[in-house]
């Protein structure tokens, strides 16, 4: 038998299924999930027939290509390994991309395709916000493409800013309500019973998300070195996946010891605390968030009273993660150490949680940056203000008077 000429890859098994290499030992291509070996092959041929054109100079054949719809299952696959949200990527796909990009090759989608896409999508009701979801997807099987070399560019990136401009998103963080006086977290956490008021209070002072805090144990929490290791949630995994590590602030402190010597200190922080032991699931948490809001007087529009459109709140969410996002960086600390506390990838997302507003600032904001800007020599004059029936008067306050510099 003559032995197979290097570079010119090969067909593996891989689990359940099948996979390619090709090409050198470094800068190899590896293609899997193929369903019988058979599938594998066929594909084997066509990067064998590619790269042949390639060195030939010869203009490839597009139709070697396999279209959109023959490449993002595949993908789709793999991405379960990395994202917790790739079955609702693959519903997102099925529903909404494949319909317009399925029967496209990698090669002929470009950016007034994607256009024509949003376009039809807002027309149909979708929120600008969703579409931008859609393209986000189509841009990461792009991304996947380029890297094994099946896509010249990403149609997805670099996108003209009128068409940015129509898929921003819709939702202005500015706008998301949270706890705004420290006080009234103590109220809300009152207002609570036991256990999802230790739910409440791992929330709203350590940034855990609600599924993270109820499926908080005992031994992730080191009372001594004060931090919490959030490693699970409720679901399973962390949302990013990866564990991380939270402070534990001076406020929550005595409320977990008191916890601890209560409980005993063993399994779930946040017991379920039914008779038939059942979890504590989102809608007997929403439910008992909503009636403690309206319980101290908190229940305005637009928090802890149903919304005009009818959408479930995320009450829960506000008065926890978001309140405190929103007083970490009020108090002054850095949007850095907010991203490690609340796992984030990028600075970028922490920035969506600091709700900054100006009627909330330090008393001492004002007095931030001091400086004289008053030349030298110069003297205080008096504001004056004229008045229809009479002469200026000085604007005066017992024997302080407000002025300008000249």
């Amino acid at each position: 038998m003559r032995r197979r000429p290097r570079g010119s890859g090969t067909v593996i098994r891989e689990g359940a299924g099948w996979a390619v290499r090709f090409g050198p030992r470094i800068g190899s291509q590896r293609e899997s999930g193929f369903r019988t070996k058979a599938e594998a092959e066929a594909r084997l041929t066509l990067m064998r027939a590619e790269t042949l054109q390639r060195r030939l100079g010869v203009a490839a054949d597009p139709r070697l290509t396999p279209t959109l719809g023959e490449l993002a299952p595949k993908w789709l696959e793999r991405r379960k390994l990395t994202h917790k949200a790739a079955a609702e990527d693959g519903y997102r796909w099925r529903k909404h991309l494949a319909p317009w990009f399925g029967a496209r090759r990698p090669d002929e989608v470009g950016h007034q395709d994607i256009r024509a896409f949003a376009e039809a999508k807002l027309s149909e009701g979708l929120a600008s916000g969703t579409v931008r979801v859609l393209v986000a997807i189509l841009s990461s099987l792009y991304v996947d493409l380029v890297e094994r070399g099946l896509a010249r560019s990403n149609p997805a990136r670099g996108l003209p800013r009128s068409l940015a401009r129509l898929i921003r998103p819709s939702h202005d963080p500015a706008t998301t309500p949270f706890l705004e006086r420290l006080n009234d977290v103590r109220r809300v956490f009152l207002a609570l019973e036991e256990p999802l008021n230790i739910g409440f209070a791992l929330g709203a002072l350590g940034g855990l998300r609600p599924g993270e805090a109820f499926a908080l144990r005992w031994p992730q929490v080191d009372l001594e070195a004060r931090r919490i290791h959030v490693i699970e949630s409720v679901t399973g995994t962390t949302k990013d996946k990866d564990s991380r590590v939270a402070p534990i602030q001076d406020a929550l402190l005595p409320v977990l010891k008191a916890w601890k010597l209560k409980t005993g200190g063993e399994g779930l922080v946040c017991p379920p605390f039914r008779a038939d032991g059942s979890k504590i699931d989102k809608s007997t948490r929403s439910e008992a968030i909503r009636a403690a809001v309206e319980t101290v007087g908190l229940a305005r529009p637009g928090f802890g009273k149903p919304s005009p459109d009818g959408k479930p709140q995320k009450l829960w969410y506000w008065c926890t993660r978001h309140t405190f996002s929103s007083q970490w960086v009020m108090a002054g600390r850095s949007l850095e150490e907010l991203k490690e506390i609340l796992g984030h990838y990028s600075v970028v997302v922490t920035e969506r949680y600091a709700h900054l507003r100006p009627d909330l600032f330090a008393a001492g904001a004002h007095a931030a940056l001091p400086v004289d800007l008053s030349p030298a020599g110069g003297s205080v004059a008096p504001i004056s203000t004229e008045t229809p029936d009479g002469p200026p008067i000085t604007t005066q306050n017992n024997k302080q008077k407000t002025g300008v510099a000249l």
